[in-house]
């Protein structure tokens, strides 16, 4: 029966693959024939959010067990690709290629930890999870430790995590939609949100699930398509992942060419100018801001008395009135702007170079960034509760174990292609952008500077590009790669449409582990065990709606790169999660006290760098002065490193402090552990 259902599925989902490359080349056809690029932007909007919400509508249900884990029935080949689809996020599919562009070999610690994580899930704690049944992960460590206490804070922790991710997956569909639809950015956060909903909001965990498979169909065609045609065009062989270093040879002659350039070191000596100018106007405060103001007055006085043009009367007195209010928001505004100018005067470092520090502290520091981001992303991977969810719905240990097999196979189909990407775009835009007239710049620089992904200012207005003038985001070199590369526009709709199915359906996962938290954890297992299912339902979906209307409000602010917001939440996932995971299952000492105050200062630690690093004031509160130097010069996305061992610390220490657990919390470890139990469960 089992056969015939996968035999089934696998028949329908090869029917919507074939659908949706037939509509591509229709729209290929169109282009060609005059359709306009906006009209392409709609049809793949459109098109794929009308095929998610009939899946949603079709996976529909009142079943609390369909609703939270698809009845634990999916297969494990599907499963590992919609494990695949809810973990590329827009993380993975925009930024990764964007961070391996502007960083080069560091950037591969993302790739390093993202794929390692799986490993660890596979081996530490799929198995168990998925052996011991019930929904949330808040419900294992309530059952391992026992008490309230526990599933609350776990409860705390998912939603802090997940709440931050999920944000960066709705910013970044307002990103896609404002560039490909022509919508205003916040109108393009809430459009996705309600792509977001309809997929989620009828059937739960089985309506995500297989919305998820045809997202992963989607999001792997738009990423590899564009690149492969570049390799094509590049060096006459389509698979990028082959031809990838040639390529990487090719750019570093002409970073060889660039780095070395006269107009180059003469644009990045007046970027260190500015920098040491905002510098000093810091030092001399408040004194340099009255100053300012007084010259900028002086100057529009003497320019109305005498014939200036309006014009540039009108410029300054828009300077004058652009200053800062007080002496503590002149010293942030240009703290920020001499930190970015001191960004712009540094040389670049060649792609393929390894810690390429001059100094050997630089070099070190370098060092440790990169193995404490690979431990923080390898630690968080193996910690997302919406990745951890998945394992509940398999039909037995053993799919468990296999469908993380798949999940690396479907994962490692765009992990392999991230670095060709970031190559090909650097060769494209060194070869083609760099050095040429500011006046005839392409299209698509004036397109993505209105959405704020790209930044051009003619410094030593020699009017050329130089590589200093020019900035990019790396959330916009997936995106932007086809129009970079002169490629018809259906493609750019193609990845449009790849990235928003990336975003919606990690989204989705997301949106379903804080509404599970909350409906089930809190709701039902706290405050009304003996509530009926549809009442149950019904506040999963009240907080549904509720928790993705403020993501989405929050993402309008556009509160950092998406990359940043992800690291984030995989560091505070990590603290939170993976020692009382992983001590649970394999330390039969640990005990209740030491889970939960691992988890409480595991989290406050992380939480605590990440602030104190990022954020100099709390406006509301009328804070400032909050920001510190890094400890052990590691960055902000890497404040796991922090938490995961004060938590480990912690609840080990507090665990040898305190009773023994009881015995059954030894007859739990023997039904998820035992060989016996294993034979009998898979």
């Amino acid at each position: 029966m089992a056969a015939t259902a996968g035999s089934a599925l696998k028949r329908y989902y090869l029917l919507y693959s074939g659908g949706f490359l037939l509509f591509v080349a229709a729209l290929a056809v169109l282009e060609q024939h005059g359709m306009p690029p906006r009209w392409i932007g709609y049809s793949f909007l459109t098109f794929t959010i009308t095929m998610y919400a009939a899946i949603g509508i079709m996976s529909r249900t009142s079943d609390v067990s369909e609703f939270y884990v698809a009845g634990r029935r999916v297969p494990a080949f599907f499963n590992g690709m919609a494990t695949g689809a809810d973990w590329m996020s827009a993380a993975s599919f925009i930024g990764l290629a964007g961070t391996l562009y502007l960083s080069g070999f560091q950037g591969l610690a993302f790739v390093i930890g993202w794929t390692g994580g799986f490993v660890l899930v596979a081996v530490l704690l799929a198995p168990y999870l998925r052996r011991f049944g019930e929904y949330t992960i808040p419900d294992f460590l309530s059952a391992r430790y026992g008490g309230t206490a526990i599933r609350l804070v776990a409860v705390g922790a998912a939603i802090l995590a997940s709440f931050i991710y999920v944000v960066a997956q709705i910013y970044g569909v307002g990103v896609i939609t404002s560039r490909f639809v022509g919508l205003q950015f916040e109108i393009g956060v809430f459009v996705g949100l309600a792509g977001i909903l309809v997929c989620s909001f009828l059937g739960g965990m089985r309506a995500v699930t297989w919305t998820q498979v045809a997202q992963y169909v989607i999001l792997i065609v738009a990423y590899v398509t564009p690149v492969a045609i570049l390799s094509w065009n590049v060096t006459g062989n389509p698979l990028p992942q082959i031809a990838y270093g040639e390529v990487l040879g090719e750019v570093g002659r002409l970073e060889a060419r660039l780095f070395n350039s006269p107009a180059e070191a003469a644009a990045r000596e007046l970027y260190r100018e500015r920098a040491d100018d905002y510098a000093r106007k810091i030092m001399q405060l408040p004194q340099s801001l009255t100053q300012e103001r007084e010259d900028l007055t002086a100057r529009i006085n003497e320019l109305k008395a005498g014939d200036a043009a309006m014009k540039e009367i009108v410029a300054l007195e828009r300077q004058r009135r652009d200053l800062p209010l007080d002496t503590e928001q002149a010293r942030q505004r240009w703290e920020a702007a001499m930190f970015a100018a001191a960004a712009r005067a540094t040389p670049p470092v060649p792609h393929a170079a390894a810690f390429p520090g001059a100094e050997p502290e630089a070099s070190w520091k370098q060092r440790v960034n990169f193995l404490a981001l690979i431990f923080c992303l390898t630690i968080g991977t193996a910690a997302l509760p919406h990745v951890l969810m998945r394992y509940y719905t398999t039909p037995g240990v053993r799919a468990a174990r296999e469908s993380v097999l798949w999940s690396l196979l479907f994962i490692l189909l765009l992990y392999v292609t991230a670095p060709a990407y970031a190559v090909f775009a650097k060769h494209e835009v060194f070869a083609n952008l760099v050095g040429i007239p500011i006046a005839k710049l392409p299209g698509w620089v004036a397109a993505w500077s209105k959405v704020g992904l790209v930044g051009i200012e003619d410094i030593n207005r020699d009017g050329i590009l130089q590589l200093a003038e020019l900035t990019l985001n790396p959330d916009v070199i997936v995106l932007a790669t086809p129009e970079i590369a002169g490629m018809p526009y259906v493609v750019s709709g193609l990845v449009a449409a790849g990235g928003l199915a990336a975003a919606l359906s990690t989204a989705d996962g997301l949106l379903l582990t804080i509404t599970s938290a909350l409906s089930h954890d809190v709701y039902y297992r706290v405050f009304r065990p003996r509530s009926s299912t549809q009442l149950r339902l019904v506040i999963s979906k009240s907080m549904l709606l509720l928790v993705a209307v403020s993501a989405a409000t929050v993402a309008a602010q556009k509160p950092g790169t998406i990359l940043s917001m992800v690291a984030w939440a995989f560091s505070i996932a990590g603290s939170a999660f993976f020692p009382a995971l992983v001590l649970g299952i394999f330390w039969r000492r640990a005990t209740r006290q030491g889970a939960l105050a691992g988890m409480l200062v595991g989290v406050a630690v992380a939480v605590y760098y990440i602030f104190r690093l990022e954020f100099d004031s709390i406006p509301w509160l009328g804070i400032s002065g909050l920001r510190m130097e890094p400890w052990f010069s590691i960055h902000s996305n890497s404040a796991g490193v922090f938490g995961v061992s004060a938590g480990f610390a912690t609840m080990v220490a507090v665990s040898l402090l305190t009773r023994a657990p009881a015995a059954e919390v030894e007859r739990f470890l023997d039904r998820i552990r035992h060989t016996r139990t294993r034979r009998s469960a898979g």
